[in-house]
């Protein structure tokens, strides 16, 4: 399956930007120019990457969820 490339202009972009956002939706490549040269791209998001739980190295101590000591907790206060 081949992909088509589609250059338009800043003018053509802006006066029809939800024609070329579809398209770049569908898997069209649209380059968008200002004088006759390539300066954007338009292509669709997708789906952010999913991080895995635990992706650090170690582990925290059971005492790290113990509440702080007063003296703590006033020292932070305003």
């Amino acid at each position: 399956m081949s992909t088509t490339t589609v250059t338009v202009s800043i003018q053509e972009a802006r006066a029809h930007l939800s024609r070329w956002v579809s398209a770049a939706t569908r898997g069209e490549k649209v380059v968008i120019s200002s004088r006759g040269k390539p300066v954007a791209r338009l292509e669709p998001v997708g789906q952010p990457e999913k991080r895995p739980l635990g992706f650090v190295k170690g582990a925290l101590p059971e005492s790290f969820f113990d509440p702080l000591p007063d003296e703590e907790l006033r020292a932070w206060e305003l």
